[in-house]
């Protein structure tokens, strides 16, 4: 797909931003990036421009900053990433301007952020309210801003599109592995899956944990598998590479993410693409994508962590999960949740957007 105008998109300078840039520069589609700091991305013949705002909740010159570059490039669609300060001040900078703004939400903006203060509850509805569409990588997700928003609620138009996965199509060799990757902070609740696979290594010695990516809580997670006498027993990652994490995915039989709160995870669809047993916290955005005990296991008491994690391996050991979910989960994926599959959807959704 080729267009002239291009796609303004607003939001931090997260990699998740920088993939979304480059997933739309590889479909044809111009973009212009303007992030809270430097985005990091490669030279694209569709990547118009990049520029930094301050899109902090304090910077009130942002929505005109906004405008400027709105005058500038006459963009078809302004996509905001985040129904935070970024889709505040692209909500205040799209008004009467006639450009559609495309409102991603991301799981914590509506979900844990409003609890913050009653002004991040306020500007988060008025983030809402400013949009022609939202979208969000789970339908709970849209239901949490629906009722957010109460009797008052929005005209915008409510798409589910995951942020899927790139597909390698490379097959997987699991081991005797289980997968942690998510961040080491509270919400992820890492203490939890060490404490668990310690009380399994009693009866699984010859498993290994991999708990990947870092957080503040690192150093105190590595202290709590000392405690626990696994520090042997698991290998702590660090922050992998695209192609590293991609390689533990498919080393692993079983995937462990326990969040208190959370969205769609993308190593969700990861792991679930790479043919691991999914042992998740039993949320709501979890069950769009996992039956308990059919295609994975959902865990409401993490002080019975371990006997899902037993219930997980012992499957995977009978050679059951390979005959089944093993190969069903994977299929479920490349049917829903491929990136550039997505990237589609957006850009359906931008055309219907400008159609009226």
């Amino acid at each position: 797909m080729k267009t002239d105008a291009p796609v303004l998109v607003i939001g931090s300078a997260s990699v998740h931003v920088a993939r979304f840039v480059r997933g739309l520069c590889a479909a044809g589609q111009s973009v212009v990036a303007s992030t809270h700091g430097e985005l990091a991305v490669d030279p694209h013949p569709a990547l118009l421009a990049t520029t930094t705002i301050d899109l902090g909740v304090r910077n009130w010159r942002a929505p005109k900053q906004i405008r400027e570059l709105m005058r500038k490039w006459t963009p078809r669609i302004v996509h905001a990433h985040q129904a935070n300060s970024v889709g505040w001040h692209a909500g205040r900078a799209v008004r009467g301007s006639g450009v559609p703004l495309v409102l991603t939400l991301w799981g914590s903006d509506v979900l844990l952020t409003p609890a913050i203060s009653p002004l991040h509850r306020w500007m988060i509805k008025q983030a809402l309210r400013s949009a022609t569409a939202w979208t969000a990588d789970s339908r709970i997700v849209l239901e949490a801003a629906d009722a957010l928003l109460g009797s008052r609620t929005a005209a915008a138009r409510r798409v589910w599109i995951p942020l899927g996965i790139d597909d390698s199509g490379v097959a997987s060799q699991p081991e005797k592995r289980i997968l942690s990757c998510r961040l080491h902070k509270p919400l992820y609740r890492i203490d939890a899956v060490i404490r668990a696979f310690a009380r399994l290594t009693k009866t699984h010695a010859d498993w290994t944990l991999e708990v990947a990516a870092s957080g503040t809580e690192s150093e105190a997670l590595k202290r709590l598998a000392a405690e626990l006498d696994v520090i042997e027993r698991i290998e702590f990652s660090g922050m992998l590479s695209p192609h590293a994490l991609a390689l533990s995915y498919r080393r692993a039989a079983v995937y462990m993410s326990v969040p208190v709160s959370d969205g769609t995870s993308v190593s969700l669809l990861e792991a679930m693409a790479a043919g691991c047993v999914p042992v998740l916290s039993d949320l709501p955005a979890n069950r769009e994508w996992v039956v308990d005990g059919l295609n994975g296991f959902l865990v409401s008491d993490l002080d019975r962590l371990d006997q899902a994690m037993q219930q997980a391996i012992g499957l995977w050991e009978s050679g059951q999960w390979a005959a089944t979910s093993g190969a069903w989960n994977p299929q479920l994926i490349r049917r829903k949740a491929t990136f550039t599959r997505n990237i589609e959807q957006f850009l359906a959704l931008y055309a219907q957007l400008r159609a009226g």
